[in-house]
């Protein structure tokens, strides 16, 4: 049509020819679903939180060790009024089985340094317990009986019996002191005294005094732990039904 004018239509302009493409908006349900994905991920960050704080609420942060804290340890907050004075002087006791085995780490230490023929067993063997004990007795005897006094479960006693016994027998085992052993005791104070070698002397009379102090208050409180859980009516039965019920849980957890 030669009549038509080529510039007349104005189609041209209706878009900017410099405007970025257009993009293509999301669906009303593709929307929804974002906000609801965004609304569940909110309220599971919430309740993570939530249990967080009522943990901490109803058993504090971790506080033992001081160094490195692993777990939650309050006589004052966890152990009923009554029990309070047992389990803190077991708590002692332990504190003094760890100042004797390091004690005896330093008499055994200055045996070798002296030139004994046993210094080299004594040294390796104090070493040893010192790195061994010192865990193993707070998680076998002592842990178990504060959360049996925490929570009157019968498998805690006899846990603490089981492991509380050894730990007995390792006493006086220390207490004895035979040379080579790694025990810096009564034996073998005796012979350094009679070698006149004083330093090393001085240290196996302290550490012998360690191992009979917690030895004998440890012989004391299992005595007593023992009349509680017999008055209380702990029985293996119950200590069998529990640990069906809870499994190895009921040793590692407070709840």
């Amino acid at each position: 049509d030669y009549t038509q004018n080529p510039f007349a239509s104005s189609h041209s302009l209706d878009t900017n020819p410099f405007d970025d493409p257009p993009q293509q908006q999301p669906s009303s349900a593709a929307r929804l679903e974002e906000l609801r994905r965004r609304e569940q991920d909110l309220e599971r960050r919430e309740a993570e939180l939530n249990n967080k704080a009522e943990h901490i609420r109803r058993h504090g942060r971790n506080n033992f060790p001081p160094f490195f804290p692993l777990i939650f340890h309050s006589i004052q907050d966890e152990i009923p009024e009554t029990s309070r004075p047992l389990i803190t002087r077991l708590y002692q006791l332990w504190l003094v089985l760890l100042g004797t085995l390091i004690i005896n780490m330093v008499a055994c230490m200055i045996i070798l340094i002296s030139g004994s023929p046993s210094g080299g067993g004594d040294f390796g063997g104090s070493l040893g317990y010192l790195i061994l004990i010192t865990p193993l007795s707070f998680l076998l005897w002592y842990r178990p009986i504060y959360n049996g006094y925490m929570k009157e479960q019968a498998l805690y006693y006899y846990f603490y019996f089981f492991f509380g016994g050894f730990h007995l027998l390792f006493s006086i085992y220390m207490i004895i002191g035979i040379p080579g052993t790694g025990s810096a005791g009564f034996i073998q104070t005796i012979r350094l005294f009679s070698a006149h070698t004083w330093v090393a002397a001085v240290f196996a009379l302290i550490a012998t005094i360690g191992w009979v102090v917690q030895g004998v208050g440890n012989g004391y409180y299992y005595l007593e732990i023992y009349k509680h859980h017999t008055a209380a009516g702990q029985t293996m039965a119950k200590a069998k039904t529990e640990l069906a019920s809870h499994g190895a849980k009921a040793y590692f957890t407070r709840g």
